[in-house]
């Protein structure tokens, strides 16, 4: 697939695995976050989390069993449809013994704030959005 867009996320071929591991997060929790998606699809394992959380693993792209553009991928399509889910968006520091933990070799800023970027449910109910499930075959 070429760029992610607002006119083309829906269509791409792993739209509807994040749609599913944002619900099935939302049925436990009121918060959203990127590293638990990646759990929720299979793509990192919760104990190479935990080693990553420790201080064990430099940055968590390490671990990620997906090549970066996939997991770029990813990270741009849940931005999107937590928007469309009306998830309220928030950049949280991650640290293990007052040291910044890392999500990229690299560093980049914008790599590191798109992990980092927590999604929440605002006010008392589950979010009033309506899920919008198209796949890849449908047509415009």
């Amino acid at each position: 697939m070429k760029r992610i867009t607002l006119d083309n996320y829906r269509k791409d071929k792993i739209y509807c695995r994040i749609v599913a591991a944002v619900e099935r997060i939302l049925e436990r929790e009121r918060e959203v976050r990127p590293v638990d998606v990646l759990v929720e699809m299979g793509l990192v394992s919760r104990t190479a989390v935990a080693d990553w959380r420790a201080g064990r693993v430099p940055y968590l792209e390490r671990v990620v069993r997906c090549n970066l553009a996939k997991a770029s991928r990813i990270l741009r399509i849940l931005r999107m449809h937590a928007h469309d889910r009306k998830l309220s968006p928030k950049v949280v520091g991650y640290r293990h013994k007052g040291r910044r933990l890392r999500f990229s070799k690299s560093g980049d800023r914008g790599v590191e704030e798109a992990y980092a970027r927590h999604f929440r449910v605002l006010g008392r109910g589950a979010p009033r959005a309506p899920i919008v499930r198209d796949s890849p075959d449908s047509a415009p």
